[in-house]
């Protein structure tokens, strides 16, 4: 070990990256697992981080430097190792002197930087918030902050997980961290940000430390087993790769694990077993039987993986995450490159992205989700599992309800009243487990609003202003297409549920009203209608029971219209071929009235209300 002033010394088979203890190479060392052997000491030695490392350089070059910084992200991305790698640059010096000031550019190690590396400089403290999560603790911190550095150019305070303080604990370092000495820097690191108050955020430079990709991991991890004299499967380096989800940390204890585990060549399956994963060609065997609707063979298949020790969940997790790259394949081919992914897993991944469509897909995926779900909270989780892959097999080959419907016309002639397959999208694709609903679209039946189109009003006569052009109103149904070109939805929706008509004539209108109608409604309705219509209208309620309001009738309507679809021999094969199914709409294919029909002014002219 050196001294914090000291030079340290680095042994003739240092490696860049790693940093050594110090002493004899032939000492007797204990060993030290990947992931602190291997931890970067450099800002170049970052991976997955470009973003980051440019931002600080140029702050570096620039003289911009912060007096605090909070990082953040998963496990494992390198939270930690950046804050001592930011307290190196800035303190970094040179027994000859030659560097002035912070620097990101530390070919060899300075003369505090083993020190740093090793948290045991005296001007660089590290604090766990997990375990130093009172007041206290940040009091001294702010005694201590007052003071210059023993030997260093900055005083760098790390303070990991730094969520965990409490919230006396973050009011008490308010005041020091917005108007800290010259000499001290912040440093914070956390995988809950959202825990973090906004005061402390808004006085801090925020950096968001990425997943690393599973490829840049693959190559890591090469350079790794290269150094370390490991041989090593492509595809073993795969499965450590995605199995570690971005974390580098993740990644190097995965593959010390599987260095151990094999005791020579570490093998793709020696790594699958080790994590317990399921045979990837399997898995898509598994799926391949699962797409072709072959029940039989996916029982089969699934047996033989839980036989040999696969867990359900799992053997539903792979085959989830199989549908999911299959998917990604179908949107973007190019993923089909990615090495990270095995050479069959990418061969036959084209293979059905090119086969199947994008709605089997997405039920795929819908019922493996579910299912896992399913599986996780069952006694006899196998049993689960194996149901689960009876529904997804048994509308593997089960059209969509539009799929239906397009066969059904080519073997007939073009059916004139189901006509769902011309817009595929009112018909979804079928609920897992559940029943499937199915929307139908009529000709010739009326739509599902019982009143007419909203019309336009007939514009003024040059120089006369809106009111002065009398409007001429004989039919409820143009009374509530008024209420709506006038964008009074709250009358429109009292004229349609709270009333019935008696009579209507032009300035004239007798109702009856239902019980839950407004007390005002009336003299509300007489005032507007003035309004509107530019002349008085005499608005009463009268004793006779009066028609049905419009939503009973439009109610009735759509009754009748659905009785009517349900009965057409068309759509009865429709339903039996999807059992459970039902008529949840039926819509007109005839064209809408053009928008150039108006109220007109003649009574002559008016379209009759009850059309």
């Amino acid at each position: 070990m050196t001294d914090a002033g000291a030079p340290a010394n680095i042994s003739d088979d240092a490696v860049p990256g790693r940093i050594d203890l110090g002493g004899s190479p032939e000492a007797a060392k204990p060993y030290r697992v990947l992931a602190r052997k291997y931890r970067p000491a450099s800002f170049d030695d970052l991976i997955g981080q470009e973003a980051l490392v440019r931002t600080i350089s140029n702050a570096f070059e620039t003289g911009r430097i912060p007096q605090a910084w909070i990082l953040t992200g998963v496990r494992g991305v390198g939270k930690t190792t950046t804050a001592r790698i930011l307290a190196r640059a800035l303190n970094y010096e040179l027994p000859d002197g030659s560097v002035q000031g912070p620097t990101i550019h530390m070919p060899v190690l300075g003369t505090h930087c083993q020190a740093i590396m090793e948290s045991r400089h005296m001007d660089v403290l590290e604090m766990d918030a997990a375990s130093h999560t009172g007041v206290d603790d940040v009091r001294q911190i702010n005694d201590s902050v007052r003071y210059a550095p023993a030997s260093a150019r900055y005083k760098v305070y790390i303070i990991d997980e730094v969520h965990m303080l409490s919230t006396a604990a973050f009011n008490a370092f308010l005041k020091t961290l917005e108007e800290p000495p010259e000499h001290a820097k912040f440093v914070f690191a956390t995988t809950e940000i959202r825990k973090v108050p906004v005061t402390v955020l808004s006085r801090c430079q925020r950096f968001d430390l990425r997943r690393v990709e599973a490829d840049v991991l693959m190559k890591h991890l090469a350079n790794i087993a290269a150094k370390e004299g490991v041989e090593v499967e492509p595809e073993a380096l795969g499965i450590v790769a995605r199995a570690a989800e971005g974390s580098v940390r993740d990644s190097l204890s995965l593959f010390d694990q599987a260095i151990a585990h094999a005791a020579g060549t570490v093998r793709a399956d020696a790594v699958r077993q080790m994590l317990g994963l399921a045979d990837r060609t399997r898995v898509i065997d598994l799926f391949n039987s699962l797409a072709r609707g072959d029940i039989a063979g996916a029982f089969r298949e699934f047996r033989e993986q839980y036989d040999t020790g696969a867990d359900p969940v799992v053997v539903l997790s792979d085959l989830a995450e199989f549908v999911n790259f299959v998917t990604r394949v179908k949107i973007v081919p190019a993923t089909a490159d990615n090495v990270a992914f095995g050479e069959t897993e990418r061969l036959r991944g084209r293979d059905f992205a090119a086969k199947l469509s994008m709605r089997v897909l997405s039920r795929m995926w819908q019922m493996l989700l579910k299912g896992i779900t399913e599986v996780q909270a069952a006694t006899r989780p196998a049993a689960a599992a194996e149901m689960v892959l009876v529904r997804i097999a048994y509308v593997a080959d089960m059209p969509t309800p539009d799929e239906a419907i397009r066969m059904l016309e080519q073997n007939g002639e073009a059916s004139p009243v189901v006509a769902a397959s011309a817009a595929p999208r009112h018909a979804p694709v079928p609920a897992p487990g559940g029943s499937s609903m199915l929307s139908v679209r009529a000709a010739g039946s009326s739509r599902g609003d019982a009143s007419p189109r909203p019309q336009m009003v007939a514009p003024a006569p040059d120089g006369q202003s809106g009111p002065a052009a009398a409007l001429r109103i004989s039919s409820f149904p143009q009374l509530v297409a008024l209420a709506v070109q006038q964008r009074d939805l709250l009358t429109k929706a009292a004229l349609e549920s709270d009333v019935r008509l008696v009579r209507i004539e032009d300035g004239r209108l007798e109702l009856a009203l239902e019980r839950n109608a407004q007390r005002t409604l009336i003299n509300d309705l007489s005032r507007k209608l003035e309004q509107w219509t530019g002349r008085r209208w005499t608005v009463i309620v009268s004793n006779e029971a009066g028609q049905p309001t419009l939503r009973s009738q439009n109610e009735a309507a759509k009754n009748q219209r659905e009785r009517a679809a349900e009965a057409d021999p068309r759509v009865q094969e429709v339903l039996a071929r999807f059992p459970g199914a039902k008529i949840v709409e039926v819509r007109r294919l005839a064209p809408e009235p053009p928008e150039s029909e108006i109220i007109s002014e003649d009574p002559a002219e008016m379209p009759d209300g009850d059309d």
